[in-house]
């Protein structure tokens, strides 16, 4: 037989684009027009309705960027329609090629409520399933003018106050029609069959069994009478759709979803928009297909829709309680993993879990994070602490160096918990259902022998508007069909349940999962990731002088609404293309906004707790927040500080320069303004590199190849420039308490003036950079050699740290050539070390080096500022001031403590005398992360504390007020069935023992 595979191909792919689709809607009648052009930002429903409207035609031009149109559109549907299915085509001038990303629209009825959403692969509006002709239509589409921002070239339509006015869209159809149900099943039939067919080898009789069904089906219809030869042309495809799967084929279980980004390439306010467009289609394709399951993360979302869609939350509401619409994830937000602090990362889901419970009374049990870019490696006991068993992402799969080994696995966090985790094959959580994707997950599943099904998402997201009646039939079609996987829609829950009875063995990964990709994230955006530091810390504060306050003094009241309101703002502004710095303009203009409002609020509300606290009187009272004592003053009380021992000095340098010491530790400044010493006089050692010089600021031409803001490649650091040109050289402090040397340097279009501090009685040199940055696509690094020889590094992360090679032995060690940090990272070597301190920089880079002497050089430098142009072509330019430290002789005890005391700093409040702690450990290793109290609002204080240093731990807490009981809880303050927390002694004290890191929770009910 002759091989005509591409003539039958070509064909049935041209007839399809041009004739038969085409014939999906017929009989159009126009239908009439008219605008509302809502001035400035959205306007609500009731007055989109009552505006004055303008005639408008087909072909005209609408919408200039972030606009609101408001088109009324009337109709009658004919009379000799009577017994058609009658549909509306409202296409607002969409980009087929895009699924989202562009315009979008609402269609309201005239008394306001929801109808659906109008996106580019769903524009249809329903009007009679059976007309009985001569209805009436009267509808309103609130419609979006979103620009089009994808081209990740650099834009001024990322914000409202520089975008332009011109017109960005023109509106294509708005027509009443016939819907041909016959050829619109035709067109699925085709689709679903060419799809598998050119999936199919060609060696597989299969594939020639469909190729000459649809050669049939084709002859059969009739390009001049499609609807009238539909049926004809599906009776030849009716045997090749209903031959069975093969009894080994892959099982998929497809789950409708449309992932919506909390804010990237429009601000807060059009997300708002987004996730009622979408859920407004999810609820209307419920009530015709009951067979639909749709999953929704990020608890913020739905609220959205509770503030500003009542009545859609109630039809939400109703489908939850069916089972088809069903939360997943148990977070506030899809947060960003890397960067989120420990505390706020436990918050992220006694949040989101308790909304959840709240609003529905359902317990979650997934963790749903498809697009975070990289995983802590504290997320498996988080997840399992916050009552959650499963873990689902793809990402993973963007790595660009090392393809992961597995898709089905458990994933063993730093603490040793471990949590059941998949990770989809189809390699996107925006499926279409088609057959490449799915044959694609086929081959693509690494578990092949052992485990036989994995997940698929499916739906259009980022305000493509979500899953379609046509995804639905590609489900059906393929729900048991020779030569495709099995397709189930079901809940995320019945996978997970099916996929872990059947690999209970899985293999295990441990530690983070490293995104190799998105490394700038740790870095863009400086004054995004400075607010949510500063904000984390701040809520400490808050929280620990407010409940103390609580319980210490007579009529203070503590506030619980405002400190769970702030929660949530930070918590949102941690989404995973916020707090990293990859949205527009106008989302990090309003971060910065909000930061700062929030800075103030919980200042005040710190201020107001410890000033009743202290009472009244004149004494200087130092509130220490921090969790280990500081010159003198216990963790979590306030006094009088203790003397700070020998005083600091500064003196001439021999060739220039400044020698700073305090008989801990000897600190030389070079006349270029370059720390070319720093000794601990202690353990008469030597922090630096012989020759080198630390605190150099470095900078690199920084232009990644495709994700400007995302991405730091390898080759930036091709070419470096040390910036050693000085401007000035003083002593600006000169002890005995402190003394300052400031550097002021100038490059480019920028400036750098840095304050070097040695206290009197401290182990740490203070850096304060204050930087006007105007730099384009630049990278600024501070670069600290270290004379240590150190075979891998700790970094800080949630409720712990992370250890890190300093070689380069294989690809996956080579792929991390930038990491994230917390507060601190260290380096040593046995029985003596060196930590860098940070209050706001996550990211770090680490390399290592053999000198000539035989000494190993480990050189660790922060990431200070970039410039990327896209989506943000601003991004960073401005004032920034940067603080780090350097505490030669550090272990990571050390380290622990002093980078908590950078990060919450002292307050003095004068005052009656001093204030005892609220709580107590005795143990330093065992840190106190969190004191507040129970979200219940019964008045029991929540302590939530951790092992720091990697070992295990016993210690007894000690409350500073009568307690009935001490109950291990769960991150959502439920009792826990953990033995961490004993029965508290006679004298009051509860005994604690916790393995390495281990994060225990304690509820101590008051007397």
């Amino acid at each position: 037989m002759h091989d005509d595979r591409s003539i039958t191909e070509h064909r049935l792919r041209r007839v399809l684009k041009e004739r038969i689709k085409p014939a999906v809607h017929t009989h159009p009648v126009p239908l009439s027009v008219e605008r509302w052009e809502a001035p400035g930002e959205p306007v609500p429903v009731a007055e989109g309705l009552a505006a004055t409207y303008e005639p408008c035609a087909i072909g005209d031009t609408w919408g200039p960027a972030w606009g609101t149109t408001w088109f009324k559109v009337t109709g009658t549907v004919p009379a000799d329609w009577a017994g058609r299915t009658v549909e509306a085509v409202l296409d607002l001038g969409f980009d087929r090629m895009m699924p989202g990303f562009q315009c979008e629209g609402l269609v309201h009825r005239s008394d306001g409520g929801e109808i659906k959403a109008l996106n580019p692969y769903n524009d249809w509006v329903r009007v009679a399933d059976r007309a009985a002709g001569g209805e009436r239509v009267e509808w309103y589409v609130e419609a979006a003018s979103n620009p089009v921002l994808v081209d990740h070239s650099a834009t001024s339509e990322g914000d409202r106050l520089t975008s332009g006015d011109q017109p960005l869209y023109r509106l294509a159809r708005m027509e009443l029609t016939v819907f041909e149900t016959e050829v619109w099943e035709l067109v699925q039939d085709l689709e679903v069959l060419h799809d598998l067919m050119t999936q199919l080898d060609t060696a597989d009789a299969r594939r020639y069994e469909i190729l000459r069904a649809v050669e049939a089906a084709l002859d059969a219809v009739d390009l001049g009478d499609v609807a009238g030869t539909a049926a004809a042309a599906r009776a030849c495809l009716a045997a090749v759709l209903a031959a069975p799967a093969h009894a080994s084929a892959h099982r998929i279980s497809a789950v409708g979803h449309a992932h919506i980004d909390s804010a990237w390439l429009w601000p807060l306010r059009e997300t708002v928009r987004k996730v009622a467009r979408t859920s407004s289609n999810m609820v209307n394709l419920m009530d015709e297909h009951p067979e639909f399951v749709f999953a929704m993360s990020q608890a913020q979302q739905l609220d959205w829709i509770k503030t500003y869609r009542p009545e859609l939350f109630e039809r939400i509401k109703k489908k939850i309680a069916d089972g088809q619409f069903v939360p997943v994830g148990g977070m506030w937000v899809e947060s960003d993993t890397n960067m989120v602090g420990g505390e706020a990362m436990a918050r992220q889901f006694l949040y989101g879990k308790k909304f959840f419970l709240d609003e529905f009374g359902i317990e979650t049990h997934n963790v749903w994070l498809p697009d975070s870019f990289g995983y802590t490696a504290a997320m498996p006991q988080i997840v399992k602490l916050s009552g959650s068993k499963w873990f689902l992402t793809q990402k993973i799969c963007w790595s660009q160096v090392n393809a992961f080994p597995h898709h089905t696995f458990w994933w063993e966090g730093i603490d040793g918990t471990r949590v059941f985790t998949h990770f989809p094959p189809v390699d996107t959580y925006n499926s279409d259902l088609g057959g490449a994707q799915l044959a694609h997950a086929a081959r693509n599943y690494r578990e092949k022998g052992r485990g036989t099904r994995s997940l698929t998402p499916f739906g259009w997201g980022d305000g493509g508007g979500g899953p379609t009646r046509e995804h639905l039939a590609r489900a059906k079609r393929q729900r048991d069909l020779e030569g495709s996987p099995r397709v189930e829609i079901e809940r995320p829950d019945a996978f997970f349940e099916k996929a872990h009875a059947e690999y209970r063995d899985a293999p295990v990964w441990a530690g983070e999962l490293y995104l190799e990709l998105h490394r700038g994230t740790y870095t863009s955006q400086a004054k995004t990731k400075q607010g949510n530091r500063h904000s984390e810390s701040l809520l400490r504060e808050a929280e620990l002088w407010a409940a103390t306050a609580a319980v210490k003094v007579p009529g203070y009241g503590y506030p619980y609404e405002d400190l769970e309101r702030i929660w949530k703002t930070v918590l949102l502004h941690q989404f995973h293309d916020i707090l990293p710095g990859s949205s527009i303009a106008w989302v990090h203009r309003e971060a910065r906004e909000t930061y700062r409002a929030v800075r103030e609020e919980l200042q005040g509300i710190t201020l107001t707790a410890q000033r009743a606290l202290a009472g009244e009187g004149t004494e200087q009272l130092v509130f220490n927040c921090a969790p280990h004592t500081r010159r003198g003053i216990p963790a979590g009380g306030a006094g009088r500080p203790a003397e700070a021992g020998q005083p600091a000095t500064v003196e001439e340098r021999h060739g220039g320069g400044h020698v700073l010491a305090n008989g801990r530790l000897l600190v030389e400044i070079d006349g270029r303004g370059l720390v070319v010493s720093a000794y601990d006089l202690e353990e008469r050692r030597e922090s630096l590199a012989p020759g080198a010089a630390a605190n150099l600021l470095q900078i690199h031409p920084d232009f990644p190849n495709m994700w400007d803001a995302w991405d730091i490649d390898a080759f930036y650091r091709n070419k470096v420039t040390d910036l050693v040109q000085l401007d000035a050289l003083e002593v600006a402090e000169s002890g005995p308490s402190a003394v300052t040397v400031r550097v002021t340097r100038s490059f480019g279009r920028s400036k750098a003036v840095q304050s070097l501090t040695l206290r009197a009685g401290a182990k740490t040199l203070d850096i304060v950079t204050d930087v006007d940055w105007h730099e384009t696509e630049k990278f600024l690094k501070a670069a600290f050699p270290l004379d240590v020889k150190a075979e891998r590094t700790a970094s800080e992360t949630q409720f712990g740290h992370v250890y890190r090679a300093t070689h380069t032995n294989t690809s996956w060690e080579a792929a991390k050539f930038e990491i994230c940090a917390h507060r601190w990272i260290h380096a040593e070597e046995p029985g003596w070390g060196v930590a860098l301190l940070n209050e706001s920089t996550y990211g770090h880079d680490v390399t290592r080096d053999v000198r000539a002497d035989g000494g190993q050089t480990t050189t660790i430098r922060l990431s200070l500022l970039r410039a990327p142009r896209y989506p943000d072509p601003e991004t960073d330019q401005g004032s920034h001031t940067l603080r780090f430290a350097l505490a030669p002789g550090a272990g990571i005890g050390d380290a622990v403590r002093e980078g908590h005391a950078l990060n919450l700093p002292e307050r003095v409040v004068p005052g009656a005398g001093p204030v005892a702690p609220l709580v107590a450990v005795d143990d330093e290793a065992v840190v106190v992360e969190a004191v507040k109290l129970a979200e219940d609002r019964g008045g029991d204080v929540i302590v939530r504390l951790y092992e720091s240093r990697g070992g295990r731990a016993t210690a007894t807490l000690r409350a500073d007020f009568p307690i009935t009981a001490a109950v291990e809880s769960d991150l959502l303050e439920r009792p826990l069935e953990g033995t961490a927390v004993a029965t508290p002694t006679p004298d009051g004290g509860i005994p604690l023992t916790l393995r390495p890191f281990q994060i225990v929770t304690v509820r101590l009910s008051r007397h």
